[in-house]
């Protein structure tokens, strides 16, 4: 087993999300500062992943790979009819 250095981190939160982290501590059979590990690396991996998309979305921009809004407009309207147009490219 590998051990990672560590830093205690302290932060207020409020009373309703405590007794929320505390009620998943009893139903996982786990601690209270496993639970907020885990939550924080979902939420730093949820929040890198947004930003790696934001970087490809603006680097699309730069290179003028974009989709015309009305193509977009027309193909979203579309979705509530019969007969659906294919997502524009």
């Amino acid at each position: 087993m590998t051990h990672t250095e560590t830093k205690a981190l302290t932060a207020q939160i409020p009373r309703p999300l405590a007794e929320k982290v505390d009620q998943m501590a009893v139903r996982l059979e786990r601690s209270r500062g496993w639970i907020i590990k885990q939550a924080l690396t979902a939420w730093i991996d949820q929040e890198e992943e947004r930003s790696r998309l934001t970087h490809e979305a603006l680097s699309d921009v730069d290179a003028s790979r974009v989709i015309d809004h009305q193509a977009v407009q027309a193909w979203a309207d579309s979705l509530d009819t019969d007969t659906p147009l294919p997502p524009p490219r």
